[in-house]
């Protein structure tokens, strides 16, 4: 097809657009940095509330609920659920960087 509208290399499917299907090992150092990066600013939290006398019931529920990056399995650390996906789980790496939330817990057996 002619005109502005053709395929180009990168559109039919060239490098540019190939994810590969599983995390290298500088990118699973990435994810658990940020894992811990969120632990040490619960902790922090935590912490600064205690010292003052106080409790935030938002971190007291985060505490008691969300495991930590030690206590998550590496199935939980590099997958997530995905309803529509054909075994139920979705890569970490397959999201953009901007859906990257800490979702710690999935439904049970999967």
């Amino acid at each position: 097809m002619f005109g502005p509208f053709r395929m180009t290399n990168p559109l039919n499917g060239g490098l540019l657009w190939k994810i590969p299907w599983r995390l290298s090992k500088f990118q699973k150092r990435r994810h658990r940095l940020r894992l811990r990066h969120v632990d040490g600013v619960v902790a922090t939290l935590d912490a600064a509330l205690a010292k003052a006398g106080q409790t935030l019931p938002a971190v007291e529920r985060w505490k008691a609920e969300m495991p930590t990056e030690e206590e998550m399995l590496p199935k939980d650390k590099y997958t997530i659920f995905d309803r529509k996906e054909k075994r139920y789980r979705k890569g970490i790496h397959k999201l953009p960087k901007w859906t990257r939330v800490s979702q710690r817990l999935n439904p049970p057996g999967y």
